[in-house]
């Protein structure tokens, strides 16, 4: 029997997968970035941990045989010839119904809770583990966090909470993604995402490499090290990030704080804080993308962009043309424009193909976090997201840097 009571929403739900073969991940010496003028924009006050040698090949191999192993162990059986993503789904809620032209599939529920909370069920799409990530859509600082997620019978049902300066619970629009992965992967591209608890502990993971992701607490409150061996890029800087709380209890946001990319891998550092904008330690979800969409596929998606708008001065302040990628018009051609402070009007031209979805991801290091100040619109086949809306712990809107990932789902 199919559960889709609010019963599955407890304290206990998390899922614990245990880790049944270690892998060494590839590592090259990450170092920083040599370009000083990036350092400064990536906030490099923050350092990586050192990182440590280790062969590449051989453990590529073997990270594919311990993923099935995993597999096996959880429950499920490898697939010989998987496609990414084994399941995903998006939504955008209006605060009264679910949009058509941007919920995928279309039978998608969305049932309100109250005191913020909502219960999402994606019909047919249930898989393990994966990642959610939830944007609010909202004119003033309100910010949505994943819960609890699983499969049910044949769908996945997802729990999100929205809430407002100060941690209080507060019912809002908003616009949420899940997306869940296995191998083997021989798409064009680099994807990998994790759902990490508080230590550090990895709850589910995936890399297009087949190798191991890592997620390591820095020591101060809130500080994480993701490491996505084998994603690798020439860097500095190259694809776009979604970071998501997930903090099953009480409420709390997060951001990028540097990100740097090279031959070996992709490192990011996460800051994450509760609602008082306090460094807090918590579960997260992260997802990388480069040149593919944030489920992870490609082609289809065929109509998919994202765009980096690195914190100001100027304002906008976007990104090199490796974190402005357009899938019909190729690097550097999608747009932002400054609509007031803390706003910013963000543009992907040729990419309008619904259903599709956006979401929104802070970058800075004061406990800023972003929202949509309303839904996405159109103009001809020019997607404009109007407008990524930044703010303070405190509520006030403030020129932060931010994520934005659009994703058809064709």
């Amino acid at each position: 029997m199919v559960d889709h009571s609010w019963s599955w929403l407890c304290p206990g739900c998390i899922p614990k997968i245990t880790r049944t073969c270690l892998i060494k991940s590839s590592r090259s010496a990450v170092g920083n970035p040599p370009d000083q003028s990036i350092d400064q924009l990536l906030y490099l006050d923050i350092p990586f941990p050192n990182p440590r040698r280790s062969e590449m090949g051989i453990f590529r191999k073997l990270a594919g045989v311990c993923v099935a192993a995993a597999l096996a162990t959880a429950g499920l059986a490898a697939p010989a010839q998987a496609a990414v993503p084994d399941g995903h789904g998006f939504v955008l809620w209006n605060g009264a119904a679910t949009v058509p032209g941007s919920t995928w599939p279309a039978a998608t529920i969305v049932t309100p809770g109250g005191s913020g909370l909502y219960r999402i069920i994606f019909p047919g799409q249930a898989a393990r583990g994966g990642v959610v990530h939830v944007t609010a859509v909202s004119g003033g600082p309100v910010w949505c966090q994943a819960l609890r997620w699983g499969p049910s019978g044949a769908d996945e049902v997802v729990y999100v909470r929205c809430y407002t300066v100060g941690g209080a619970p507060v019912d809002t629009p908003f616009s949420a993604v899940f997306a869940s992965s296995s191998p083997p992967d021989g798409l064009a591209g680099r994807y990998g995402y994790v759902h990490s608890n508080p230590a550090g502990g990895i709850i589910s993971q995936y890399n297009s490499s087949l190798l191991a992701n890592s997620v390591t607490p820095l020591g101060p409150p809130g500080q994480y090290h993701v490491r996505l061996p084998g994603l690798g890029t020439f860097g500095p800087v190259d694809g776009s990030v979604q970071v998501t709380a997930a903090d099953p209890n009480i409420g709390a946001h997060c951001e990028v704080a540097k990100w740097a990319s090279n031959p070996g891998g992709q490192d990011v550092i996460v800051l994450c804080f509760d609602g008082v904008g306090t460094p807090f330690n918590t579960w997260f979800t992260l997802s990388y993308q480069y040149e593919r969409s944030l489920f992870g596929s490609v082609a289809p998606p065929r109509f998919f962009g994202y765009l980096w708008n690195m914190p100001p001065p100027p304002t906008p302040n976007v990104g090199p043309p490796s974190t402005n990628f357009n899938s019909q018009l190729g690097p550097g051609t999608n747009t932002a424009t400054a609509s007031g402070l803390g706003l910013t009007l963000v543009s992907f031209r040729a990419l309008a193909q619904r259903p599709d979805n956006v979401q929104v991801t802070a970058f800075g290091q004061a406990g800023e976090f972003c929202n949509l100040q309303a839904g996405w619109g159109y103009s001809g086949t020019t997607v404009l997201v109007r407008n990524v809306a930044c703010y303070t712990p405190a509520g006030a809107r403030v020129g932060s840097g931010s994520f934005t990932s659009y994703n058809s789902e064709f």
